[in-house]
């Protein structure tokens, strides 16, 4: 496992170079850790607001007394995490503002349990009004965060800050921050997620605001986001597009979301078919596929997943080891329309639901479903739905 800080940055800086954005999984078990370090992930957050997501709880538990977090965090981090991971590092999320703890004492601690660094969280930056004045006026602020950096960096410890605003990255990178993650709100989406957030455009604004400022100070440092609306794949590139972004971390969207919908998925199917039924589907996934309607679904769900890129005929012929002109037969006569027609259909309702969701520049939408020339998509839009997208964000 790489603990070594210079290594660790050395190893991430290289990937940036070669054009390779860095991700983050904020884990809350060793399960996930594994499975992220597997996926690609270039380090783990260990946060106490994960472990809370593992118990089916929301990510705000762990802003509240109900538990000590740190104490949390190095208990199963320690027992489930650090085994776990063979390569990659983890971070450890401090509580910094924590009044019960010697701080320096306990980020030592950290160090010799074999964490490779520490993340300011829970912070007290997701917190406003009267009860933030209050905890401030009891020295529970932000500042102390920042001192927690500053001494970690002294420890050879990578830091990676949470900050949410202007004022504070630049503090942390005076601290020594190595990564400055622009922290986005809590995660939108699956059940526990938050309901209230900021627009994908007004989250990338922000996020570019803060690295203007932090340019300014170290042009260097990495630059990360994390939380609020960006909670897909498609989300993460909008937010890199046209921006010095260099990576995403996420807690949620790795972690709570998709064990939502796969156990919800799963328990739901085998309340509804025998288990003899769940077999046989098994079988002939791991068989191939053995029939027509396997085809079509295959087609249909490669588009469901990859609608925003160039996709053609001719492609998923060659993935299925299939004639074109067979295939295009296939679909017309099981689907009814022809595949061009329905890719079309799909990413048009894809982008009703992203302009009627999120105010972005009708461009942006276009790029979003895989028409990186507006004027195409207009002109198709207008065709299929009647009026031009710009006359239908109006009605």
């Amino acid at each position: 496992m790489m603990n070594n800080k210079f290594q660790l940055l050395q190893t991430l800086n290289q990937q940036i170079k070669a054009n390779k954005h860095i991700i983050g999984v904020a884990a809350g078990s060793g399960l996930t850790a594994k499975y992220a370090e597997q996926g690609g992930a270039d380090f783990i957050l260990a946060l106490s607001s994960g472990r809370f997501r593992q118990m089916g709880v929301s990510s705000l538990a762990g802003f509240t007394a109900c538990t000590n977090s740190n104490q949390m965090v190095m208990e199963f981090a320690f027992k489930e995490v650090l085994p776990t991971l063979k390569k990659i590092p983890t971070i450890f999320g401090l509580f910094a503002t924590d009044p019960t703890i010697d701080m320096k004492a306990y980020i030592r601690q950290i160090k010799a349990s074999g964490f490779a660094g520490i993340n300011n969280y829970p912070t007290v930056g997701l917190i406003d009004g009267q009860f933030r004045e209050g905890l401030e006026s009891q020295g529970i602020s932000f500042a102390k965060e920042v001192e927690a950096i500053q001494f970690a960096n002294e420890l050879d410890l990578v830091t990676v800050a949470f900050v949410f605003n202007e004022t504070q990255a630049i503090n942390m990178l005076k601290a020594g921050a190595d990564i400055i993650c622009v922290h986005l709100g809590l995660t939108v989406g699956g059940i526990l997620g938050a309901k209230q957030i900021q627009s994908l455009q007004s989250a990338k604004k922000l996020a570019v605001d803060i690295f203007h400022a932090c340019d300014k100070v170290n042009p260097n440092v990495i630059k990360m986001v994390y939380g609020g609306p960006v909670n897909r794949p498609i989300d993460v590139q909008f937010m890199y597009d046209g921006t010095e972004i260099d990576g995403y971390i996420g807690g949620s969207v790795f972690e709570r979301i998709p064990a939502e919908q796969i156990i919800f998925n799963i328990t739901k199917s085998f309340k509804e078919t025998y288990d003899v039924k769940y077999e046989t589907y098994i079988q002939k996934i791991m068989a191939g596929f053995s029939n027509k309607e396997d085809y079509v679904e295959f087609i249909k769900d490669y588009i469901s997943t990859h609608y925003m890129d160039e996709i053609t005929l001719n492609d998923l012929a060659s993935i299925l080891n299939l004639s074109r002109p067979y295939l295009s037969s296939l679909f017309k006569t099981e689907v009814g329309i022809p595949f061009t027609q329905y890719l079309i259909d799909f990413r048009l309702n894809r982008a009703i639901e992203i302009m009627r969701e999120k105010r972005l520049p009708l461009s942006t939408v276009a790029e979003m479903v895989g028409y990186p020339d507006y004027a195409q998509f207009s002109k198709i839009f207008k065709k299929r739905i009647g009026v031009s997208p710009t006359m239908f964000t109006f009605r």
